[in-house]
């Protein structure tokens, strides 16, 4: 069997257990994280903004279908869906339809659906029959396959080489907006989205840590920020260029942020919970100096299909465990690191941003980036 297909088998046995188990008679899935999930990769993305896309996957115990309206089928059926399912095509001015179709296919009983939460945050009515996905789905959402993790591998590949060929070439004239356009562009040159692209020039950087892209000439120093999307899964990583030699003042606060991120890394194994990372970061920030620096960023957390499926707090009871991709982004004003790591059957982490041609230090064990001094 194809590999892709051979993957979509798996999850839709995943699926009808859960069926099974909450006793359910189908499971609606309309984000575009958990469309590429179920897919093995294929996207329902138009609008890159949107949480949901232009297609939705509907699993019953014996069928499993793609639902879109005539304007999206075709492109999909030929571009982007594996063989494992079955098209649905409604009308684009007549959503009705699409809804009968679901209550005929699951015998009007009662459906799984992701976008229980979404509803909810929007305060928009939940129909009776929608109930919000079991914890045990959306860990399995969260583990990669080892077909998902060689896809994953190429995005953050493409994605690393992208960040290092616009800094290279960046310029102290430009804008901010001239340095994020230029990542978006070598993002979509390598066919990823760009999904963020913060920037900070040498005013800026020091005063915010979601720094979005200004008219700003970056000056002297910069920071680019990726969150770069393939096949659904999300590369985060970030870097920094100074034109010039780096002030010592500077060079200290990168080496504790990343001094302070390798005691994060370091707990990233098999049963670790998320909250206990954290903890350990408040206290790293406190020894080496920085009492409140927890409480002005999140430090990042989990990530794969969204680009941060959960955010480490002191309440995120959360484990770890084989399979899962971590984005740490510990922060300083000034200065931060992140990329993008999975953590493997040995116990061993993989970073999957990492590129040999952007400048890198060894921190215990591990080479982590430096400011690219030009």
């Amino acid at each position: 069997m194809n590999p892709l297909n051979q993957e979509v088998s798996t999850k839709l046995e995943l699926i009808r257990q859960t069926l099974i188990e909450t006793e359910m008679q189908g499971l609606r899935l309309r984000g575009t994280d958990w469309f590429a999930w179920a897919t093995a990769g294929a996207s329902n993305t138009v609008l890159l903004t949107a949480e949901t896309g232009v297609a939705e996957v509907l699993v019953t115990a014996q069928d499993a279908w793609v639902l879109t309206d005539e304007i999206e089928a075709q492109r999909l059926q030929d571009e982007e869906l594996p063989a494992n399912f079955k098209l649905h095509i409604n009308p684009w001015a007549d959503a009705a339809r699409r809804e009968a179709f679901v209550r005929d296919a699951t015998n009007g009983g009662k459906v799984l659906s992701d976008s229980f939460a979404a509803a909810l945050r929007a305060d928009r009515p939940i129909p009776h029959v929608e109930q919000q996905l079991p914890p045990s789905l959306q860990h399995h959402k969260r583990v990669m396959m080892s077909s998902e993790l060689e896809r994953y591998r190429q995005v953050g590949r493409k994605a690393s080489v992208a960040m290092t060929e616009v800094l290279k070439a960046a310029k102290p004239t430009w804008t901010e907006y001239q340095l994020a356009g230029a990542g978006a562009e070598a993002l979509w040159a390598r066919g990823l989205h760009p999904a963020l692209t913060l920037v900070a020039g040498e005013r800026r950087l020091p005063l915010y840590r979601h720094a979005t892209a200004t008219g700003e000439q970056i000056g002297r120093e910069a920071m680019l920020v990726f969150c770069a999307r393939g096949y659904g899964l999300y590369a985060n990583l970030t870097r920094f260029v100074c034109f010039g030699a780096l002030w010592d003042e500077q060079t200290e606060l990168h080496r504790h942020v990343r001094e302070i991120e390798a005691q994060a890394l370091n707990l990233c194994k098999e049963g670790t919970s998320l909250n206990s990372v954290y903890h350990t970061l408040a206290q790293a920030y406190q020894q080496h100096g920085f009492n409140h620096a927890i409480r002005e960023h999140h430090q990042g957390g989990t990530t794969g299909y969204l680009a941060r499926e959960i955010v480490a707090n002191p309440a995120t009871t959360d484990t770890l465990a084989e399979g899962i991709a971590v984005a740490w982004n510990p922060s300083l004003p000034g200065a931060k690191v992140e990329d993008t790591f999975v953590i493997l059957q040995d116990g061993q982490l993989e970073n999957l941003t990492f590129d040999p041609n952007f400048p890198s230090t060894e921190v215990e064990g591990r080479l982590r980036p430096v400011v690219l001094e030009i």
